[in-house]
């Protein structure tokens, strides 16, 4: 399989195949860099087998903010059980997200634009 290489495409080309390609694992990953880069302190399960269904991926706080999100791949779905678990933490006051990898620059702006809220 050839490499692809960021040298051989555009900035838009490469973030797109890399949307496309990166798993709701490597996301996690990355989000979980920006957090600590950020200041955010966060929780996230590591097998939610026994948890209740829907609760969302990761938990982000930053007194006095508290960030609830849910990520996914490009192609993730989003089940019944996590969309009534986010509506529910919403109508709670709690904010909450659904982050896939094309959501990157939203998801630095609310990292940082919640670190210089407080």
């Amino acid at each position: 399989m050839p490499r692809i290489s960021e040298q051989n495409m555009t900035q838009e080309e490469f973030t797109t195949y890399i949307d496309k390609k990166m798993t709701e694992k490597e996301f996690g990953r990355q989000v979980e860099e920006l957090a600590r880069l950020s200041g955010w302190t966060y929780y996230h399960t590591w097998n939610s087998q026994n948890s209740v269904a829907g609760f969302p991926d990761y938990v982000f706080m930053k007194p006095p903010r508290i960030i609830y999100a849910e990520l996914k791949s490009e192609k993730g779905k989003v089940t019944r059980a996590q969309e009534y678990m986010l509506l529910t933490l919403n109508q709670c006051n709690q904010t909450t997200y659904i982050w896939r990898p094309s959501d990157w620059n939203d998801i630095e702006a609310v990292s940082y634009t919640h670190l210089r809220a407080h």
